[in-house]
């Protein structure tokens, strides 16, 4: 019994055991699952390592994992297609050498100490390395130890580091040009966001992986100096310590202080020589496609010529007095049948290609018999396509495209909510705007144009503000004086360190890419009637809702065609009258086309239909409109002076009564402006198209609107009279 109760406690024991066995595997598991984990317990213990001592056998394995992993980095980078497949290569250099830096300490710490114990005192690859470079003769370590270090030093690692410097320079030179490029293909349809967002992320990857590659060249270089230090400290410090303190003779000491020391030299700078050779060719790579077996020989093997010339070279080379052949014979057999079959291959290549083409155009119907269809030429009528509306910039601008400065957004987003916004107040979506650059234009100027017609121009400081006082008045802040391009008025550029004190007097701050963004809003409005396509037209209908299809299909064509409509919408949009509530627009047309053809008659009555929508566009901040209006005498003139009849009624005011009505509008709107005042000019529905047309040559900005177009509920105050 005491037996058979032994043996359960026994199993428990051993049971518990096997529970904490397995609870430490699922925690070993679960670490493994997050890299982060393992990668930052891999760094401690890199660090640990140049404070701690290693055992041999332990720096063995280190040494052998040095090894792999700098032969992995190179066989990565020959495969690789673009450098941007191993963007973290800067990384990997910094782990790696400081991997090597923790290991030279490691063996310093093993042959200072017991290096008197013979040349397996560091490991067992350290006595390899010196045994199998050296010969046995520490004197030839030396020089190929120094030879290594040199060629890594001078030549591989300073010309990467060059390359790695003038394609990071030339590549954040060219970034503005790529990123407008990027920029003008989305604003023209050619790519969408997801596309030209990728782009633009590939850029700054490609500047920012050849800015660090800049740097991690350095310690490459930092690398070999500590090698060089390390190698004197260990020659010299173990030769020291074996003399003075366990009496060796000072020829073994040497003899056996070298050997390990060149030894451990090697055993770091070969694995540093490799992942030097693979920075170069991540770096070189730069402009070629492919792994590099495609960008190199594929290239070098392009011409044919060039293949045969070489080998030809190389036979007469062999032929010389003197020189041996046999050595010569394999590459002129091998570069002679190169240039031989290649073009043989290449032919059929290209045979197979043609007929593959050809088979495909005969299956897409290409022509007759199976031919491949010939390729077209671009059509001419691509040179007659224009630009609807072209922001053109200066090439001291284009920062404002790519990097703009801080707390101002950059300029192609302002203008896609532009465009958003537009078709928020407006009702139709405007044209895309085409940025493209200008190097004709002065640095710092822009010019919009509308259908190819330059319709403004500006000049502006990229890294600036511009600071305008709605007051009037002048401006005592330090900067350079200006006129806003917009509107004309009387502005200065300062510095954004004076932001603060701009806001705190009162003053109105813009960002340069507002300036533009406004100077191009106001141009959209004032050419509104002329981006209101046909096209356009036609799109708003068909992508009205579905319940007003019924009121389409009444109306157009059958009381009004899609020009005709055309017309009412770009008469609205002159007067800066929303077109967004076509259905109420269609009920209008529909109403006075029954009774008349004329479109200006059929926009008036369209404007009554809006009234509602016109008042409320017009109340000012006490919620009334404010009405300048017209004297029975004034009335009583337009009326009498038109003739004719519909579109053919005109206006036949005499010069000079023109001249005095043009007088009397200017200084009453003037006078009531100086009071803050922005009023309406109210006219009787007969004569308001004929007055609008008048004042809008020189106010253009003033709202005539007719006694209809008053919608009832509204509150109106009559500030005076012409």
């Amino acid at each position: 019994m005491a037996l058979t109760e032994h043996n359960p406690g026994a199993r428990a024991g051993g049971g518990g055991n096997m529970t904490a066995l397995t609870d430490m595997v699922s925690v070993a598991k679960g670490a493994l699952k997050r890299g982060d984990i393992v990668m930052a317990a891999g760094i401690m213990l890199i660090v640990v390592g140049l404070i701690l001592p290693l055992p041999p056998m332990l720096l063995d394995m280190m040494l052998g994992l040095n090894v792999t992993i700098s032969v992995l980095i190179l066989m990565v980078v020959l495969f690789i297609e673009k450098p941007l497949e191993l963007s973290s290569y800067p990384t990997i250099l910094l782990i790696t050498t400081l991997l090597r830096l923790s290991l030279n300490m490691a063996s310093t710490r093993l042959i200072l100490t017991q290096g008197h114990e013979g040349t397996a005192a560091a490991g067992h690859v350290i006595e390899a390395f010196a045994g199998f470079v050296m010969g046995g003769d520490f004197i030839i370590g030396v020089i190929v130890y120094a030879i290594l270090t040199i060629v890594n030093f001078k030549v591989i690692t300073a010309g990467s580091g060059r390359i790695a410097e003038v394609a990071a320079r030339f590549t954040l030179d060219a970034m503005p040009g790529k990123q407008m490029a990027i920029d003008a293909d989305l604003s023209a349809g050619m790519i969408d966001e997801t596309t030209a967002r990728a782009k633009r992320k590939e850029l700054e990857d490609e500047s920012a992986f050849f800015g660090s590659m800049d740097g991690a060249s350095k310690f490459v270089k930092g690398d070999a100096v500590a090698g060089l230090m390390i190698m004197f400290i260990n020659i010299i410090g173990g030769v020291s310590l074996a003399v003075l303190r366990y009496d060796m003779p000072i020829l073994q000491a040497l003899d056996t202080f070298t050997k390990l020391t060149i030894g451990d030299g090697l055993v770091s700078q070969i694995p540093a020589l490799v992942i030097s050779i693979s920075a170069g060719f991540l770096v070189s790579k730069a402009g070629t496609g492919g792994s590099t077996d495609k960008a190199v020989v594929g290239q070098l093997t392009n011409h044919i010529s060039a293949l045969g010339l070489s080998a030809g070279a190389i036979g007469l080379l062999a032929l010389m007095p003197g020189m041996p052949m046999l050595p010569f014979l394999p590459v002129i057999a091998a570069v002679g049948a190169a240039a031989y079959y290649l073009p043989k291959v290449r032919a059929k290549k290209e045979a197979a290609e043609a007929e593959a083409a050809a088979a495909e155009a005969a299956g897409m119907g290409g022509g007759p018999g199976g031919g491949a269809a010939p390729v077209a030429d671009e059509p001419i009528s691509t040179a007659l396509a224009i630009d609807l509306i072209r922001l053109e910039l200066g090439y001291g601008l284009l920062s404002l495209i790519n990097q703009p400065q801080a707390g101002s957004h950059r300029l192609t987003d302002q203008i896609k909510g532009l465009r958003r916004q537009i078709a928020g107040e407006v009702g139709f979506v405007m044209p895309a705007v085409r940025i493209q650059d200008n190097l004709q234009l002065p640095p710092n100027s822009y010019i919009i144009r509308v259908k190819e017609i330059e319709a403004g121009r500006g000049d502006i400081r990229p890294n600036m503000l511009l600071v305008m006082d709605p007051r009037g008045e002048a401006m005592s802040l330090p900067g350079e004086q200006t006129v806003e391009p917009t509107f004309g008025l009387p502005a200065i550029w300062i510095e954004p360190g004076y932001r603060e004190e701009a806001l705190f007097k009162g003053y109105t701050v813009v960002d340069p890419s507002t300036v533009i963004t406004t100077h191009l809003t106001e141009l959209i409005k004032d050419n509104m009637p002329e981006l209101l396509s046909f096209t356009e037209t036609q799109k708003l209908l068909d992508e009205l809702d579905k319940e007003h299809q019924k009121l389409i299909a009444d109306v157009v064509p059958a009381q009004i065609t899609v020009g005709g409509l055309q017309r009412v919408l770009q008469n609205l949009l002159a007067e800066r009258v929303s077109v967004r509530d076509l259905a109420t627009i269609l009920e209008g047309v529909s109403e006075a086309a029954s009774q008349t053809r004329s479109i200006t008659q059929i926009t008036e009555h369209v404007r009554t239909r809006l009234a509602r929508q016109i008042c409320d566009a017009n109340i000012n901040e006490m919620g009334v409109i404010p009405l300048v209006t017209l004297s029975p005498e004034w009335e009583q003139a337009f009326a009498e002076s038109l003739v004719g009849d519909g579109d053919d009624r005109q206006l036949t005011m005499a010069p000079s009564r023109l001249q005095q009505f043009i007088t009397s509008v200017r200084q009453t709107f003037e006078r009531h402006a100086m009071m803050g005042e922005t009023p309406v000019l109210l006219t009787s529905p007969l004569i308001r198209p004929f007055v609008r047309s008048i004042v809008e040559r020189f106010r253009p900005a003033t709202v005539v609107m007719s006694q209809n177009e008053i919608h009832p509920k509204a509150r109106i105050k009559t500030l005076g009279q012409i």
